[in-house]
């Protein structure tokens, strides 16, 4: 059992309580607008997610009832060269690759806006919730821009191109049952049951084999890397759990009709 613990940071918090870890954006006076420090923040609580042992998921929100994360900081935009535009762009692409790439799943709790990073930033988790007073849009149109952290791809294969297209040309915000409906959203629940919801899910998924289900996040991954097989993917994965002894456990307890104990190895 793993005893609640913080790390310091200036706009982000991260928790470690049992086997989850929590990081939430931290600056409700900005709606928790997504700053260069705040993404610099976030890569680092990431190296410690990364280096933690025994994590059974992630939970990413924001502070406060008003927004998940609002946008990116516009001012820090003014006055970029288009080789330090391109440079911020992939740079949180990078970020939310990382994200997206944990071998343990990550919730986005969204308990209001997500807008512009804040939507990108949600769909790079693996899973999504929402309170009824979450709303989605990317408005970076009305700036004259477009979405730089992934926004334009991810939105396509969670919603399909042509509603992914007219939300990003019209800059139109959705609430939580449209999102629902779309398949952005994979479930709505009230405020006060959002953290645990999530914590509901890892647990669920915690009880499965952990070596499997890092695979299934590489696999399902892989079928939107134009530079990989998904299904010479998944028939290496498929293979190469045989080499675990989580496969003996997992087998051996079906077969003895007792819940396996996987010891991820």
């Amino acid at each position: 059992m793993r005893k609640k613990l913080y790390m310091a940071f200036e706009n982000i918090l991260l928790t470690f309580s049992e086997d989850i870890a929590t990081l939430t954006i931290n600056r409700p006076d900005k709606l928790n607008a997504l700053n260069q420090a705040t993404l610099k923040e976030i890569s680092e609580a990431l190296d410690a997610i990364e280096q933690t042992q025994g994590l059974k998921g992630v939970i990413v929100t924001g502070s406060g009832d008003k927004a998940f994360v609002a946008g990116a900081d516009i001012s820090e935009f003014q006055g970029l060269s288009v080789d330090a535009s391109e440079e911020l762009a992939r740079n949180g692409q990078q970020l939310f690759f990382r994200i997206e790439r944990l071998s343990v799943p990550v919730i986005a709790c969204v308990n209001g806006f997500a807008l512009g990073g804040g939507c990108e930033l949600a769909m790079a988790c693996h899973i999504r919730i929402g309170t009824e007073k979450a709303k989605f849009g990317q408005p970076e149109v009305n700036l004259g821009i477009i979405p730089g952290y992934g926004g334009t791809q991810r939105l396509i294969q969670y919603i399909g191109k042509g509603k992914a297209l007219e939300l990003l040309m019209t800059a139109d915000m959705i609430d939580a049952t449209t999102a629902l409906n779309l398949g952005l959203l994979n479930h709505v629940v009230a405020q006060e049951e959002l953290l645990e919801k999530a914590a509901t899910i890892i647990a669920k998924i915690g009880t499965k084999g952990p070596l499997a289900i890092a695979a299934v996040i590489r696999c399902a991954n892989a079928f939107f890397d134009e530079t990989k097989d998904g299904f010479s993917e998944e028939a290496k994965a498929f293979g190469g759990l045989f080499t675990s002894t989580d496969v003996i456990e997992g087998t051996s307890a079906f077969l003895e009709k007792r819940k396996a104990n996987f010891k991820g190895v």
